[in-house]
């Protein structure tokens, strides 16, 4: 895999795939020759100026699950028409702009926000972010994957799953396909390299964009803790993060303690199932979508002390506890 170089100039705005889904087998491991094919996109490039965006319509129809394969690169249905007719291939989220309500844009610190909204409360046990351009208001990219437990023996495993992902008739596709976390850090930094959004000899912050979550639990507390259960180092670029929830504060002056709560504020249906990762971060993304057409402006609301990764500074005075 060649070396990314950063360079002043802005990143693509699409990031196209390059070669065909991966074969899919219950067996297969992806190592550190994952390829970009692993990952979602759409195949048009855009423009970031305005007139683009009300051009940029999406239409709406019916709602359908997204194919879980698919999002993490290795749905081998692509030229079957049930199948396509039944799940969703797209991460793009489904949103008519609104010309009026864009001229309420704002520049924004980041070309991108990461946004992450993690499952799994004993372990962690789905790894969802998607890549949301700040000027064309859309996902543009994801990376997904399901996390198998470090520190668990199989019949936990398979309780812990059961209890989680059975209720929503996804426990099939998260025995076919999750791999340790450290694999799944190793994936994401090759994800993240690929964009280039993090280089690895850097070993900093990211590139012109940041994480986004639905609170601070992800990556104040989970990620550090799944970290060392997995024996590896906290990365950098988890050192700092925007919460949504302070932003919503801040912005509407309105306590909204949750997405769900967030969703009914902003009277945005909720899409796909609650507590399914890669749905959250969707419905998440709508979240953003709307707050960044009413003018909002998505600031760093946590830094993590490098030298002493348990200490948090929240910079926000009004803030969700």
């Amino acid at each position: 895999m060649a070396i990314v170089f950063f360079s002043r100039f802005p990143l693509l705005r699409r990031f196209p795939v390059s070669s065909p889904a991966l074969p899919y087998s219950s067996s297969i491991q992806l190592n550190r020759r994952i390829t970009i094919s692993a990952s979602i996109s759409t195949a048009e490039e855009s423009t970031s100026s305005s007139s683009s965006l009300i051009q940029h319509t999406l239409s709406r129809t019916r709602w359908k699950p997204m194919c879980l394969y698919f999002t993490q690169g290795k749905c081998t249905k692509m030229d079957d028409p049930m199948h396509i007719d039944k799940f969703n291939h797209n991460c793009s989220l489904e949103f008519m702009q609104n010309a009026a309500r864009l001229e309420n844009l704002r520049q924004q610190e980041f070309e991108y926000f990461l946004v992450l909204d993690l499952e799994g409360k004993v372990e962690i046990l789905e790894f969802p972010v998607l890549l949301f351009d700040a000027k064309t208001l859309d996902v543009v990219d994801l990376f997904h994957r399901f996390v198998r437990p470090t520190k668990m023996h199989e019949e936990r495993i398979n309780q812990y799953i059961e209890g989680k992902y059975g209720k929503l008739g996804v426990d099939r596709v998260w025995h076919d396909t999750a791999v340790p976390f450290a694999e799944v850090i190793e994936q994401f930094e090759v994800w993240l390299s690929e964009r280039q959004l993090w280089r690895n000899e850097l070993g900093v912050c990211l590139n012109n964009a940041a994480f986004v979550t639905c609170g601070n639990w992800d990556l104040k507390t989970k990620v550090p803790q799944q970290c060392s259960v997995a024996g590896m180092k906290l990365p950098p670029y988890f050192n700092e993060w925007i919460n949504l929830k302070d932003v919503f504060l801040n912005f509407y002056k309105r306590r909204a303690p949750g997405m769900l709560s967030m969703m009914r504020e902003l009277q945005i249906p909720l899409s796909g199932s609650h507590h399914l990762g890669i749905d959250d971060s969707n419905n998440i993304a709508r979240v953003i979508h709307h707050m960044l057409t009413d003018g909002a402006l998505l600031q760093i609301t946590a830094k993590r002390n490098p030298r002493s990764p348990e200490k948090v500074e929240f910079l926000f005075k009004n803030r969700i506890i």
